[in-house]
């Protein structure tokens, strides 16, 4: 198959060509590559594609680092304390 056409992340449209590219450039880790390609930022925060990618890597580099990198979760938002909505004006 195509891997121009094979996706790899579908919640960001990122194909098997995007994360070699990202592999060439020098990624070694699912969030090296996330940052390269933006494979796992979308709905799903990796749930799906992660394991797409440790794969991809070992394929590549013939193994993963000893330590198991997840990728990092970063909340679109920061959170608001309850008391903070509570004390807010209403206008």
């Amino acid at each position: 198959m195509d891997s121009d056409k094979l996706v790899v992340c579908r919640c960001e449209d990122v194909t098997l060509a995007e994360v070699l590219a990202a592999i060439r450039e020098g990624a070694r880790d699912v969030n090296s590559i996330k940052r390269l390609t933006r494979a796992g930022m979308g709905l799903c925060q990796g749930c799906i594609c992660e394991s797409l990618l440790e794969g991809i890597l070992r394929a590549e580099c013939g193994a993963l680092p000893a330590a198991k990198a997840f990728l990092t979760a970063r909340p679109p938002l920061s959170p608001i304390g309850v008391i903070d909505i509570l004390n807010a004006k209403t206008s």
